[in-house]
């Protein structure tokens, strides 16, 4: 692996069509719970990663058959209380903060002790947001201010809970409702709404009880637990946040059009396109349709040349919270003021994106106004860049490496940007996809 890339030439015009990966989230969900299915599932169109592949490493040491072929991941379910119960088995959940948090709700009934590791970047994630909700089903949890690594311990005798989220964080919310499948009773949960792959899962996938009721500011949902599901079948589709690189690369680059093809735009997480085309960014849904409570669309986008600044709701906040990085750069090129508000949790992401957002648009000559929970960018329509500029120490995130390919493709400038093997936990191949578009991209040892 080269030590970095440098991206010294904006990228010419280009008209094309492109696919990208299977959605993460929905990837790790589907393998965690055909793991405890009965019976053998197929997954199609799994994407293929580093996160994926600590997810799946991590399930065979709990006694999980899964088998990967060309067409798809076979996994071999052994119900709901058929994982390896043997003592002081250590996972390494590499840097799936997802796998991790879910992790520790899939083993709640267990009497055995796992130890729960991650690299660099997971290990400085906060966990007591799951660890809090989970000690209320009677498990109990040893770490060291609540960060990795973790001794997680289960109960055989699980309780229902009642609980309110009010992060709006997925993780959690999915934590508490896999925990739940395994626990006598109703198990409650009161939430400000996030992304709702493990819900429609539940729902239309594996039929197993569960009750949504959606009030202004949360929503309520209950499961009824212990109900043994079988095995299924899905194809995963396109992962937004993936797609995102490309419509700012799109949008952002003259005399260009892309569709992008099987893309999940399910509302709960799709608040990018809502946020573009407030911004009058030139993009469309087309040829949608609908699987298992999931919306899959085209998304259809051209070359933007004016793109309006915007005061972001706090609505569309969750719905938005893997793609903030890629939409700051994209106000740094729209006229006026953009204004983001209540977005502490991306400090609490790979690395501190709020931060590492703030120093790259100031590195590039953008005036950003930081504050704890807060961005305030000033775009500039006319900006072009002519300096070196060099990427490095941000944890390895691999969004911000791809967010900094995008602004060297489109700004200019001679970019060098280290740590290309960080694409490897989402999207191995978003290097290959530039070079298919046109990108001239220098791997240098």
């Amino acid at each position: 692996m080269s030590s970095y890339i440098r991206i010294n030439k904006k990228i010419g015009n280009f008209k094309n069509s492109i696919e990208i990966p299977g959605d993460k989230s929905i990837s790790i969900r589907l393998i965690m719970l055909a793991s405890i299915a009965v019976g053998k599932s197929r997954l199609y169109n799994l994407l293929d990663s580093d996160d994926i592949s600590s997810t799946i490493n991590s399930l065979k040491s709990l006694g999980v058959k899964i088998l990967k072929n060309k067409k798809a991941v076979e996994i071999f379910g052994v119900g709901l209380n058929g994982l390896n119960m043997k003592e002081n088995i250590i996972i390494n959940a590499g840097n799936s903060g997802t796998f991790a948090r879910l992790l520790c709700g899939l083993v709640a009934k267990r009497d055995g002790a796992i130890k729960l590791l991650g690299d660099k970047s997971l290990s400085k994630r906060d966990f007591s947001r799951v660890i809090i909700p989970l000690r209320k089903f009677g498990m109990n949890f040893k770490s060291k201010n609540s960060k990795l690594p973790l001794i997680i311990q289960g109960t055989k005798n699980l309780r229902p809970i009642k609980y309110v989220e009010e992060k709006g964080s997925a993780q959690v919310k999915s934590a508490i409702l896999i925990a739940s499948l395994n626990t006598p009773g109703e198990t409650k949960v009161k939430c400000i709404p996030s992304r709702n792959h493990t819900e429609m899962m539940f729902k239309h996938c594996l039929g197993i009880p569960i009750t949504i009721t959606r009030g202004n500011k949360y929503e309520s949902i209950k499961v009824k637990g212990q109900k043994q599901f079988k095995c299924f079948n899905y194809n995963v589709p396109g992962d937004v946040s993936a797609a995102s690189f490309f419509i700012a690369l799109t949008i952002l680059s003259k005399n260009s059009e892309l569709t992008i093809k099987n893309v999940n735009v399910n509302k709960t997480r799709s608040g990018i396109i809502e946020i573009l085309k407030k911004m009058r960014g030139k993009l469309k849904l087309i040829n949608k349709r609908f699987y298992n409570g999931e919306i899959i669309s085209d998304i259809k986008v051209e070359s933007t040349y004016f793109l309006k600044s915007i005061n972001c709701p706090k609505k569309l906040n969750t719905k938005s919270i893997d793609e903030f990085l890629i939409i700051f750069l994209l106000c740094a090129k729209a006229k006026g003021i953009s204004t983001f508000e209540d977005i502490q949790e991306l400090r609490h992401k790979e690395s501190d994106r709020l931060k590492i957002a703030s120093d790259f648009l100031r590195m590039i000559g953008v005036k950003v106004v930081e504050k704890k929970d807060s961005l305030k960018i000033y775009g500039n329509p006319k900006l072009e860049l002519s300096d070196k500029f060099e990427i490095k120490n941000f944890l390895k995130d691999h969004r911000v490496f791809m967010m900094s390919c995008i602004a060297a493709l489109t700004m200019g400038g001679d970019f060098k940007i280290h740590d290309q093997d960080s694409i490897n936990s989402s999207f191995p191949n978003f290097l290959k996809i530039l070079k298919k578009l046109g990108a001239r991209i220098i791997s240098v040892n």
